[in-house]
C-alpha cells in the first residue's frame, strides 16, 4: 500500500490556513486587527521567501490559543471553518484525495500549521492520518509551547520519519504534493514528488529535475 502525502496550505487548500486562522482572529475582535495583522502578514512574508523563524512565528501564532479556553476556542474554529476554508476546498483538490483513496493509497497530511486548526480540516478531506505542528496541552489549556519538532521543512522530514519507524512503514511507491519550495527537502524523499500551483523557487526546481506541476485552482486536475 504506497503513502500519498498532502501539504495542506495552498496546496488541497487555495490559501493559507494559519494566515487565514489570524485574519479570522483579527475580524472578529480576539486580537488587536491592526497589529496581529500585520505581524501575521510579515510572517506570511517571510515563509514565502523561505525566511521564516519557525519558532518566532509559533510563538506569536499560539499565543490566542494560550491565552483563550478550550470550549471558546473550539466556537471560533466552528466558525473559521465555515467562514475561511470549506470556501477554499476546490473540487480538484477534493479529486485528487478521491482519486488516491480509490487507489487504495494511505492518505496522509503534513503540514506546518498547527494541529488545533488543521485536525478538523483533515477530517473535512476524510483524510485519516495528520503530521502537524502539535501545540503542548497542560492541565486542558494550551500554554503556547510547541510539543516536540515543529513539521517546517527539515522538521517534516524528520516527522515523517519517525512516523514512519512507528507504523513499521516506508515510502516505496510514495507521492507527495506541495506548492511550497520551503517542502524541496521532503519532495527530494518520495519517489513521486508533484508540484502543486508551485511557488517561483519550486517551480524552477520541479523543471530542473523533471518532476509534474500540476494545478488544483480551475475545478479539475490539469498540468500546468
Amino acid at each position: 500500500m504506497a503513502l500519498a502525502i498532502f501539504d495542506l496550505d495552498n496546496t488541497l487548500l487555495d490559501g493559507d490556513s494559519d494566515y487565514l486562522w489570524g485574519v479570522f482572529l483579527a475580524e472578529t475582535g480576539v486580537v488587536d486587527r491592526e497589529q496581529y495583522e500585520t505581524e501575521n502578514l510579515r510572517f506570511f512574508q517571510q515563509y514565502e521567501a523561505g525566511e521564516l523563524d519557525i519558532h518566532e512565528f509559533l510563538r506569536f501564532s499560539l499565543r490566542p490559543l494560550r491565552d483563550n479556553g478550550m470550549e471558546q476556542l473550539r466556537r471560533w474554529r466552528d466558525a473559521f471553518l465555515r467562514q475561511k476554508i470549506i470556501p477554499i476546498i476546490t473540487p480538484a483538490a477534493r479529486e485528487l484525495v478521491e482519486r488516491h483513496r480509490q487507489a487504495g493509497d494511505t492518505l496522509l497530511i503534513i503540514t506546518a500549521t498547527n494541529a488545533f486548526v488543521t485536525a478538523p480540516i483533515a477530517e473535512m478531506l476524510g483524510i485519516e492520518h495528520l503530521i502537524a505542528t502539535q501545540p503542548q496541552i497542560r492541565d486542558g489549556r494550551y500554554t503556547g509551547e510547541v510539543e516536540g519538532i515543529p513539521s517546517f521543512r527539515e522538521g517534516k522530514v524528520e516527522r515523517l520519519q519517525n512516523w514512519l519507524k512507528a507504523r513499521k512503514e516506508d515510502l516505496r511507491g510514495s507521492s507527495f504534493y506541495s506548492d511550497s519550495h520551503n517542502d524541496i527537502p521532503l519532495l527530494e524523499l518520495v519517489e513521486h514528488p508533484v508540484a502543486v500551483d508551485p511557488d517561483e523557487k519550486l517551480l524552477l526546481q520541479a523543471r530542473k529535475q523533471g518532476w509534474p506541476v500540476i494545478t488544483l485552482r480551475q475545478g479539475d486536475l490539469a498540468p500546468t
